[in-house]
């Protein structure tokens, strides 16, 4: 199939980067004595480099979706980072049958292949899976473009044998990453997706605080991130079977339609 993304364009950032440093090379090669300044502005570089690497719904590392372009519709984004884990996300495809909701799926790759008739009964039952990395490394946004690449494309090759269709959408573990992944995820065909807001409930045990949470001002096109698996215990956090039927209905009564993050409303 023919491949009509646009040529890929750098984020500014990163171009500033490289820009800046170049010139810091430049400068002291001319004028050594200039070094403090130039180690200054570097510095500062790398300050805003971090920052952006370690805000998840930034867009200074690349274009990131974080929250469902406007449709006019009343409808929201449920996903569920971590899984598949087979304690937990059975009873989280239950629940969500049972309120006729649509839900996203970042899967993590080793999971899905340790897993994939989950993978399999996600699609089964309507929803979407998409790549949350093949390890879930928590040094990912520190990686360089190779390991970047083995992160990325693993799962992407093991997300599609057993959902039956490729990944279009990526998060990042935690969301950070930083410039070099925007990159990696054009050439994978992958599109960055973070969230409008989360419920902490990989670390948090009390459902009434995840629900306020993730209800707090609460409108149409956010997307709500929750987990069916945990990267930090190495399986899921029960806690989200309590969460979730108070979120479901807390929407209901809003009158908000939870929907899956299709690609055509991915566009940005």
């Amino acid at each position: 199939m023919p491949d009509d993304r646009p040529s890929y364009r750098p984020p500014a950032l990163f171009l500033g980067s490289l820009g800046l440093h170049a010139a810091g090379l430049a400068t002291l090669a001319v004028a050594p004595p200039l070094w403090p300044a130039v180690a200054a502005g570097l510095f500062a570089n790398h300050v805003v480099l971090a920052t952006a690497t370690l805000t998840p719904r930034s867009q200074w590392a690349g274009p990131n979706l974080v929250r469902l372009p406007p449709s006019g519709r009343p409808e929201i984004a449920l996903t569920f980072d971590d899984g598949p884990d087979p304690a937990i996300t059975p009873r989280v495809l239950d629940l969500l049958d049972g309120a006729a909701a649509r839900a996203t799926f970042f899967c993590i790759g080793r999971r899905a292949a340790a897993h994939p008739e989950l993978v399999a009964e996600i699609v089964r039952r309507g929803h979407r899976v998409e790549n949350h990395t093949w390890s879930h490394p928590n040094l990912f946004a520190c990686y360089l473009t190779p390991a970047l690449r083995r992160e990325v494309e693993r799962a992407q090759e093991i997300l599609e044998q057993a959902a039956g269709r490729r990944p279009r959408l990526f998060r990042a573990p935690a969301g950070f990453r930083n410039p070099l992944l925007d990159q990696v995820l054009h050439r994978a065909g992958l599109r960055l997706v973070s969230w409008t807001r989360r419920g902490f409930d990989a670390v948090e045990k009390d459902p009434a605080t995840i629900a306020r949470r993730l209800l707090e001002g609460i409108a149409p096109g956010n997307i709500l991130l929750l987990h069916d698996g945990s990267a930090l215990r190495g399986g899921g956090n029960p806690v989200v079977l309590e969460v979730l039927p108070r979120l479901l209905e807390a929407l209901a009564e809003r009158e908000l339609r939870p929907v899956v993050i299709e690609e055509a409303r991915s566009g940005f």
